[in-house]
């Protein structure tokens, strides 16, 4: 299986099951929608009229040459994995620990209702913020490097219990032969030198959140007054991007239908300063007025191209930046089962609630059908573990054809479930703008690489 498109008058051919990636000419792209299918004296009658026969004939040469190496038209060798895969015995290596189900701010667009996650307010106390880790290390076998992502609401709400986590978990890590990285997504309102200097000297990672210019940011994200958030948070988020000498972070926002020249966004955010910056898709009912819609992609996909545009300029210019979605290595990239199962939300990736309740991700919080058990029994729905461990891209009818299925590895189960009520449905924008965005990767890589 090939997938082949043009941006801006560079053709590029992705082999589907060996990765590579050709930039071709006019010939070799015409060709190739008819090298399989018909024998090559057809194949030079057919573009005699376009090309000359000699040209032609050094085209079918070069694709026969490429096959041959097995880097065009290879045969799918992950479907013979897929029994291997069934029946590996994966461990919990990450939790998303919800520190706390409540907010400073009242984001028009949060899944979880301003913070509320479904449900009531709440704060998780010492008690589940130790179980927890005493369930990842019991649940992780013999998996050394695990990850804790601290998650809200806002969790800086409750950033003593975040401190008493990390040292307990520090304390004990050792003796276990574990290794502990740490995340925290924050909105940045309570941000200050000391909580600042202690996340740095603690966190792998921190996800900073703020949608890009202040208008549009001011529209989604504002205080319980209110009043938008963009003026106050903008130098605390700024002083860390420095703080941590723009390395180990992201800022992180949302465009939805009220911004879709969300790249202008981006640029924004790269204006400020900010080298590290994802802005994501928003995922809504279609009932909510900054929903997406399918009538939308075209401009979406014009957007992603204008910023793979702005990357290349900028790059040439000494004034690059990284964006998240356009990051693709080429050279090693996810392992087999990564590629064929994604973040292993429900079976090596778990949220916990406030109350100690585990659940696939952060996104089923709530979804009491998608409680999987808590930190203090661990793991007791083992159906529904398993249901979302056998979650793969063949177990997916749109995903099997599809050229894109092991970059995006079959796509968010939550948003799948949220629109289909079935995490075996991709979300079908999600899908057509994650192609996109690889599309414009692949094709950005090639640029920044001369050719």
């Amino acid at each position: 299986m090939i997938h082949k498109y043009s941006i801006d008058g560079m053709n590029i051919v992705l082999d589907i099951y060996s990765g590579a990636v050709h930039v071709v000419d006019d010939i070799v792209y015409d060709l190739l929608d008819f090298y399989k299918e018909i024998p090559n004296d057809e194949l030079i009658e057919k573009f005699k009229e376009k090309y000359e026969i000699v040209q032609i004939e050094e085209a079918i040469e070069e694709i026969e040459s490429l096959e041959k190496e097995g880097l065009l038209f290879t045969e799918d060798a992950y479907v013979d994995y897929l029994t291997e895969f069934k029946n590996r015995n994966p461990v919990v290596k990450a939790l998303c620990l919800h520190v706390a189900h409540d907010c400073n701010l009242k984001c028009k667009y949060c899944f979880a209702g301003e913070g509320a996650y479904k449900g009531s307010r709440s704060i998780m106390t010492k008690e589940v913020g130790i179980k927890a880790i005493d369930f990842l290390i019991e649940a992780s076998g013999n998996r050394r490097n695990l990850e804790i992502d601290f998650f809200g609401g806002e969790p800086l709400l409750n950033f003593e219990l975040v401190k008493e986590i990390i040292e307990y978990a520090r304390s004990i890590e050792k003796e276990h032969n574990k290794n502990f990285r740490f995340t925290i997504t924050t909105n940045g309102l309570l941000l200050n030198d000391e909580i600042q200097n202690y996340i740095n000297e603690n966190m792998h990672n921190v996800v900073l959140s703020i949608d890009g210019r202040k208008e549009i940011h001011d529209k989604m994200r504002y205080t319980k007054n209110n009043q938008g958030s963009y003026d106050l948070i903008l130098p605390k988020l700024k002083k860390m991007a420095e703080s941590r000498k723009q390395q180990n972070y992201y800022v992180r926002g949302t465009f939805t239908r009220e911004n879709l020249d969300f790249a202008q966004d981006v640029i924004h955010l790269a204006d400020l300063g900010f080298q590290q910056i994802s802005v994501e898709p928003v995922v809504a009912p279609l009932e909510m007025p900054y929903a997406l819609r399918e009538e939308d992609l075209p401009v979406l996909f014009n957007q992603y191209e204008v910023l793979a545009k702005e990357l290349i300029r900028r790059n040439e210019e000494g004034q690059a930046f990284n964006f998240f979605h356009f990051m693709i290595d080429l050279s090693q990239g996810p392992c087999v089962a990564k590629r064929l199962a994604g973040c292993g939300s429900g079976s090596e990736y778990l949220a916990v609630t406030p109350e100690g309740d585990l659940y696939p991700c952060h996104q089923f919080v709530g979804l009491e059908d998608f409680k999987i058990g808590t930190v203090f029994e661990g793991i007791t729905n083992h159906e529904l573990q398993k249901q979302f461990q056998d979650c793969n891209v063949y177990a997916k009818e749109e995903c099997r054809s599809c050229w894109a299925k092991f970059y995006c590895s079959g796509g968010c189960a939550a948003n799948a479930y949220q629109f289909h009520k079935d995490i075996h449905i991709p979300y079908k924008i999600g899908c057509e703008l994650e192609k996109k965005r690889v599309e414009c990767a692949l094709y950005l890589k090639a640029k920044l690489a001369g050719l």
